[in-house]
């Protein structure tokens, strides 16, 4: 199975968890020297739909600390673009630590997993290495380092999802900033929920993007 790469974004608002990009671009040369051509996801997705099903969304082709999907792509299609999807993901521990590190743009990468049905070979050196007609397509994950640099999220939806203060921290830290920087944050973090009605240790991630878009100002 090979893997090429992609652009996803978050829109605001909602209940879910939720983002859409480009899981393929068409006519661009990937590190690996292929091009996908408009087309070639055609019969895969139509297999998808007598079936039923989608392929798998997954984080770091299942190379992360857990193979399990990290949530669920709901809408595939083909434009002028590319290969369109939105998704949703999953509440789990794993989800919402991807879906906190795709908020602060710590990663930003969409990679699909394909088998090569029908393609070309280059006929000159300056060609692409093939140019895929038809593909297989497993899986479309979210990755930090997409092989195709055009592919990337797009938009990401707010979840009104709960949030502790040892996740900001954690966060914080794998997204590179410093222990101290961390719980700089954290205590300002800290200081907006103790003002809450309801005095628990969490908030939203809206209020954890408001704040740290003050920080990064």
């Amino acid at each position: 199975m090979q893997f090429d790469l992609r652009e996803f974004k978050f829109a605001e608002g909602g209940d879910t968890m939720s983002l859409e990009g480009y899981g393929a671009v068409f006519g661009n040369v990937d590190s690996y020297g292929d091009v996908i051509e408009p087309g070639a996801f055609a019969k895969t997705l139509a297999h998808h739909k007598t079936a039923g099903t989608l392929p798998q969304m997954l984080l770091e082709h299942g190379f992360s600390a857990s193979p399990l999907p990290v949530g669920k792509w709901t809408e595939m299609s083909e434009d002028g673009h590319g290969l369109k999807v939105k998704g949703e993901i999953l509440p789990t521990s794993e989800g919402k630590d991807t879906y906190i590190a795709l908020k602060a743009k710590a990663i930003t990468g969409l990679s699909i997993g394909y088998r090569p049905v029908e393609f070309e070979m280059r006929a000159k050196p300056e060609d692409p290495r093939r140019r895929l007609k038809s593909v297989d397509l497993v899986e479309v994950s979210i990755v930090g380092n997409p092989a195709n640099g055009k592919a990337r999220v797009a938009s990401v939806k707010s979840a009104d999802a709960i949030i502790t203060i040892r996740d900001l921290e954690d966060t914080l830290r794998e997204a590179g900033f410093s222990k101290s920087e961390a719980l700089a944050v954290c205590g300002r973090f800290q200081a907006k929920t103790d003002r809450r009605d309801s005095g628990a240790d969490a908030a939203t991630v809206a209020d954890f993007d408001r704040l740290l878009s003050k920080i990064r100002a």
